[in-house]
C-alpha cells in the first residue's frame, strides 16, 4: 500500500482517469492520500493577447472543481493545478512531495510516441517512485 499516491488527470479528448482513480483507490494505505494534478501548458505571451482577460483563472478555477469532485470519494483527496510542461512538471511535483507512486493513465501507443514520447512515457522514464500505467 501507498502513503501518498499522484494520479495526472488530463481533460482532452479521449483521456478517461475513471481508471486510474480506481486503481488509486484499491493501492492507497488506509491513512493515505491520493493528489489529483492537472498540469495547464503554458500560454505564450504572444497568445495572451487574444484570450479575454480573467480567462485563465476562471479556467483553473473550474478544472479545481472538476478534480476535487473525481476525488470526492478518495481518502484525504486533494486537486492540484500546475502551469508547465506536462511531463516534467508531474514528475518535479511528485518529487517535490514525496509521492512514492504515480498512477497515470495511458493511451495505446501508436507511431508518433516512438518520435514524440508521450506523457506517460516521459512519467515512466524519469520519476523515481513507482509508476502504475493503466489503458
Amino acid at each position: 500500500m501507498y502513503h501518498h499516491i499522484l494520479v495526472p488527470v488530463a481533460f482532452d479528448d479521449g483521456h478517461d482517469p475513471n481508471e486510474a482513480i480506481a486503481v488509486a483507490r484499491r493501492l492507497v494505505a488506509e491513512n493515505g492520500r491520493v493528489s489529483l494534478l492537472h498540469v495547464m501548458a503554458h500560454v505564450p505571451s504572444y497568445v495572451m493577447n487574444y484570450v479575454p482577460e480573467g480567462f485563465q483563472s476562471e479556467a483553473r478555477a473550474s478544472i479545481e472543481a472538476s478534480l476535487e469532485a473525481m476525488g470526492a470519494d478518495l481518502p484525504h483527496a486533494r486537486g492540484i493545478v500546475k502551469e508547465g510542461a506536462v511531463g516534467k512538471t508531474i514528475v518535479g511535483w511528485a518529487k517535490d512531495e514525496g509521492v512514492d507512486c504515480i498512477v497515470i493513465a495511458s493511451h495505446r501507443p501508436g507511431v508518433q510516441d516512438i518520435v514524440l514520447g508521450s506523457t506517460a512515457a516521459q512519467v515512466v522514464r524519469h520519476a523515481t517512485c513507482a509508476i502504475h500505467v493503466t489503458r
